[in-house]
């Protein structure tokens, strides 16, 4: 979408023609005067935060944090190589 301006600072972007184009800069005003409007944001809860609140060990925590780092870790590398990339990336250390 040319008026996001991928890589470019939000600064840049451009407002799009005519008042239903994909990228138009709303005011304050003009968000709380349509219905049903609810600037509060704190219903975005980031679930990766309810293990702090479990009352699980942090180090079961760490280990959990780990795995999903890997597993996350081994799908940018597949996806890097399937691109054409040379990735090198060592072995986890097995304790």
């Amino acid at each position: 979408m040319a008026a996001c301006r991928p890589g470019e600072p939000s600064s840049a972007r451009v407002e799009s023609e005519g008042e239903n184009g994909p990228f138009k800069k709303f005011g304050y005003e003009d968000l709380v005067a349509r219905d049903k409007v609810n600037p509060d944001i704190t219903w975005m809860k980031d679930p990766a935060l309810d293990d702090a609140d479990s009352g699980l060990p942090p180090e079961v925590i760490a280990e959990e944090n780990v795995r999903d780092l890997q597993s996350a870790l081994n799908e940018f590398t597949a996806i890097a190589r399937s691109l054409g990339g040379e990735v090198d990336v060592p072995e986890a250390e097995a304790e």
